[in-house]
């Protein structure tokens, strides 16, 4: 699913193509946020993509409705769904892929990134 991208008045006009390659929603991921959205009963929440320090292999991402726009947020929108991802988890994210599988043996949110060098065992952190 291909976003389209919101810029503020601060925002350079060629950040478009940057913000736009930062992140991608599968319709399945995107189908399961609506659902998750219309449990909470809110309509001012975003998805926030973030990466944080932590975890064994030293990075670990974050999954989160927030209601705040902070200062130098990209601004996503997959079909209705907002998507936000800070301007320092932004080069971590460039190219990642969000999805949400339901099988018998896992359910959740998966994030395929091709700047991960690699992961820890427990596939909750990356370096």
């Amino acid at each position: 699913m291909t976003a389209d991208s919101t810029q503020t008045a601060d925002t350079a006009p060629d950040a478009t193509s940057e913000v736009s390659s930062t992140v991608n929603l599968t319709d399945t991921a995107s189908t399961k946020v609506k659902a998750l959205l219309d449990a909470e009963g809110r309509d001012d929440l975003a998805l926030r993509i973030a990466v944080q320090p932590g975890g064994c292999s030293g990075l670990r991402y974050q999954l989160f409705f927030d209601d705040r726009s902070l200062d130098g947020d990209n601004l996503l929108d997959f079909s209705g769904v907002n998507v936000v991802v800070d301007r320092m988890s932004a080069p971590y994210l460039g190219g990642a892929t969000i999805d949400f599988v339901d099988t018998i043996e896992k359910q959740g949110f998966t994030i395929d990134n091709p700047n991960a060098g690699g992961s820890c065992a427990c596939g909750e952190s990356f370096h």
